[in-house]
């Protein structure tokens, strides 16, 4: 069984088509359970109105994106989990790619092509912007893990969860946790269009904004946390 994971605040542009890029490679078993942050436009319309009973839908007590995945990953029944965005799409032969993968490592994460919030290709991938490789050391200090690219086996979440509070971003923790237990894969492959756009919640793929102080305190408190996973 399969459960994707999504976390929503406000997505109603991209939402439908991102929805109908999962739905259409889940089977009749697997779920996609959503986790809403308090959305105030469309967004819990569009997708209560695709009547589609694989989808669970969630209220995040916990505001900010962050918990919200965590929320989402609480509810996970599947033996695989896939993370996702609201505003990206999915591109054909993701799934079954990724569970081919995950029969020999614990986590994939996988090459992402970049396009604008009118879907126009900006003609570069994730991976080839962050330098990605598999690696606890690497990944501790230049992370390669980007949400939305991921998938797991179920057991990774033994180990992630419960988040450590304070968390800036959900995809370094899940990354460097599973780099920590087990073996994982940078797949080279595109499998979704990434939409970079102004309304993103996550800033992956763009430089971070924090201090080089604030940077290094953040990433001793994942290491320490790691520790005691």
């Amino acid at each position: 069984m399969i459960s994707v994971c999504m976390a929503t605040y406000n997505g109603e542009r991209y939402l439908l088509p991102q929805l109908q890029s999962i739905l259409s490679q889940l089977g009749p078993d697997d779920e996609l359970i959503i986790s809403d942050d308090g959305s105030t436009d469309a967004t819990l319309s569009i997708i209560k109105g695709l009547g589609d009973a694989r989808i669970r839908l969630f209220h995040n007590e916990r505001h900010g994106f962050v918990y919200n995945f965590e929320n989402a990953l609480r509810q996970v029944r599947g033996d695989y989990v896939f993370l996702s965005d609201q505003d990206d799409l999915w591109m054909p032969g993701k799934v079954s790619t990724c569970l081919n993968l995950l029969q020999r490592y614990l986590l994939v994460t996988h090459n992402a092509r970049l396009i604008d919030g009118e879907g126009k290709d900006l003609g570069t991938d994730f991976f080839t912007l962050h330098h990605s490789q598999s690696g606890f050391w690497h990944n501790l200090l230049r992370n390669s893990h980007v949400g939305c690219c991921m998938a797991f086996r179920r057991e990774l979440l033994d180990h992630a969860l419960p988040f450590p509070d304070h968390l800036i971003t959900h995809d370094i923790w899940m990354g460097l946790v599973a780099e920590k237990v087990g073996k994982t894969c940078m797949f080279p492959q595109p499998l979704i269009c990434y939409r970079r756009h102004h309304g993103n919640v996550s800033s992956t793929s763009e430089k971070s904004r924090l201090s080089v102080w604030r940077m290094l305190q953040y990433r001793w408190h994942m290491f320490r946390h790691c520790l005691k996973r």
